[in-house]
């Protein structure tokens, strides 16, 4: 006797036998108890969620006879009657099943609605199934439209496919769409234990989580897992034979990766990964594990409570005590660049060389080295910024006003400071008295002697300081020139005219680019002239193309175009109103007084170009 595998074995016969589908089942079964049916629906969802289950049970719903023969339509099909058993079998001659995957063309659609119109010959209805629907092509789709709009009393369609997204919406919108979910590795968990209950195979609970976890929302995958898992295991499924048949890295190694990175010990990250190395173990399920216990430790700092809701699952004691180990905003960032890190494996040249880099990105970008490095910086930068130039730094209330130095002569001694004035500058500077006579030398016995030892004396060199910038001589930048245009009386109405076209895209590439360039020097009631600058843009086709659209906007003109200089042309007043709008911009952000005290006090500049209008 052959083997069945599981995912056939079990295949449910029944609504009740589904599981993980209930918003469907209890969908379906109120129609088909009230018998308010649908002529046409739609399955949709990833592969091995029971879109073709659903549509085998539907069709013994809609054709059983019941045990005695006499039942009628039911949600609950007896599945001994002759109807039941030829669908189950796969022979019953009213139920047919069309895959659109290899039967793609209007030739195979032709030949299916050829059956339509007879009648059923065994069963209560005709049910056309089509699996992988939206593989239909364009020419096939429009084929079944009427009759799937308006199908005999006696015919039910039934379509599936895993891309609802290319399916046309005039099929959408003839059929009800079910939407099949992905299960949740709860509810496949439950199913195999089941399953493997009724089999009598000994199993590791554990060994059932990743089978769960790896089926991705699949039960016909979970269940092709298992079969594999049960060849693997020689029989009995256990958690390391399925660890290294999935080829996961053990979750001892995830935990401690992350207990490593919490207490910053890059060398047993390293060493870690190299275990991984040396077993052979998928760094992309390495990561992905770390994403999943980050998520769970994200969930247990967020709610405590938790932890006891999670008191069935073995590991949950050990996220538990790492999610106390870890800071929360370090554990969203080691969530976060592990996802990111998992599409930088196939870029690097070894998988496992760009898993090790991905772990030190985690090491190094943790909030607290961040804050460390900050720490370090910042007692460098106060240390050196008055060496820079202490009038930045300096309060007014810490400055020592300088004592007035007495010379010869006296007066005036406010002139006595020199002013640093910018390079840029050229203004003539302010000096001292002294400096204007010709015999002065300021190595001679004349020239003004300090007391050294006397605070006031050191304090008063006036001289020696770079004085700050006055009002005069606030930084400026160069502000936008707006342009000038000579206005032609032509002009208004082209530009208007030219951006109109624009913007119904009625004009476009050189065509739209000799409407702007162009000056209308003269227009008559049939002809119009322009003036472009270049001859490159006097080319037939462009000038043709410009008609036709002149034509559209309701001037049927003829056009002339010349060469010669243009001064008003819609290029010209564009460029105009875009300087005066960047114009405006710059004065008002010149204007600001927080700026102009910026570039007063501080000697703030304007980084040009840097300043967009709205």
């Amino acid at each position: 006797m052959s083997y069945l595998v599981l995912a056939r074995k079990y295949r449910p016969k029944t609504f009740t036998e589904m599981v993980g589908q209930e918003h469907v089942v209890q969908a379906l079964t109120n129609a088909l108890t009230t018998q308010r049916l649908h002529h046409a629906y739609l399955f949709t969802g990833t592969r091995g969620v029971g879109k073709t289950t659903v549509s085998r049970v539907l069709a013994k719903s809609l054709n059983c006879q019941g045990v005695d023969g006499t039942g009628g339509i039911t949600a609950n099909p007896c599945g001994v009657c002759q109807a039941c058993t030829d669908i189950d079998a796969g022979r019953f001659v009213d139920y047919t099943e069309l895959d659109a995957a290899s039967n793609r063309g209007v030739d195979e659609v032709q030949s299916l609605l050829e059956q339509a119109v007879y009648k059923p010959v065994q069963g209560r209805f005709k049910v056309f199934m089509i699996d992988e629907v939206h593989m239909l092509t364009n020419t096939a789709f429009n084929a079944m439209l009427k009759t799937l709009e308006e199908p005999p009393e006696y015919l039910k369609f039934v379509l599936a496919t895993t891309d609802p997204q290319k399916v046309p919406v005039t099929v959408l919108s003839r059929c009800l769409q079910f939407n099949l979910r992905p299960m949740a590795p709860e509810t496949v968990l439950e199913h195999l234990g089941h399953v493997l209950g009724q089999e009598n195979i000994v199993s590791e609970p554990q060994a059932l989580r990743l089978l769960a976890r790896a089926a991705r929302g699949s039960m016909r995958d979970a269940l092709s897992l298992t079969d594999q898992a049960i060849a693997y295991g020689g029989g009995q499924l256990q958690e390391a034979a399925v660890r290294q048949m999935l080829g996961s890295a053990d979750r001892s190694h995830v935990f401690r990766l992350i207990e490593a990175l919490a207490r910053s010990d890059g060398k047993s990250v390293v060493e870690t990964s190299e275990a991984l190395r040396l077993n052979g173990l998928s760094a992309a399920a390495t990561l992905e594990d770390m994403s999943m216990v980050l998520q769970r430790m994200a969930v247990l700092q967020a709610v405590p409570d938790m932890a006891e809701a999670d008191a069935s699952d073995p590991e949950a004691a050990e996220m538990a005590r790492l999610a106390g180990v870890m800071p929360p905003d370090e554990t969203q960032l080691l969530y976060s660049l592990s996802l990111h890190g998992r599409q930088e494996l196939g870029l690097a040249p070894d998988e496992y060389a760009a898993l090790t880099m991905v772990l030190l990105r985690l090491l190094a970008f943790k909030p607290q080295a961040s804050a460390e490095k900050k720490t370090l910086i910042n007692p460098q930068r106060a240390a050196s910024a008055p060496a820079a130039g202490q009038r930045v730094t300096q309060s007014p209330a810490a400055q020592v006003p300088p004592a007035p130095v007495q010379l010869a002569p006296p007066e005036p001694q406010p002139a006595a400071t020199v002013q640093a004035l910018p390079v840029r500058d050229m203004q003539p500077r302010e000096v001292a008295p002294w400096e204007d006579d010709p015999n002065y030398d300021p190595d001679g016995a004349d020239s003004p002697s300090y007391d050294h030892d006397s605070d006031a004396a050191v304090v008063a060199m006036p001289v020696r300081q770079q004085a700050e910038p006055s009002a005069e001589l606030e930084p400026q930048i160069p502000t936008t020139e707006v342009p000038q245009i000579v206005a032609t009386p032509e002009g208004e109405f082209w530009h208007k005219l030219v951006m109109d076209m624009s913007a119904a895209e009625t004009i476009n590439a050189l065509v739209r680019e000799l409407g702007l360039q162009s000056q209308l020097v003269a227009r008559d009631t049939d002809t119009w002239m322009l003036r472009v600058e270049r001859e490159s843009l006097n080319s037939t086709m462009s000038r043709e193309r410009l008609q036709t659209a002149l034509a559209t906007a309701g001037y049927p003109v003829r056009l002339t175009v010349e060469v010669g200089r243009v001064q008003d042309s819609p290029a010209k007043r564009n460029a105009a109103a875009a300087a005066q709008r960047q114009a405006g911009a710059e004065a008002i952000i010149l204007n600001d007084p927080y700026v102009q005290s910026l570039m007063r006090d501080y000697g703030a500049k304007i980084v040009p170009g840097s300043i967009k209008p709205l």
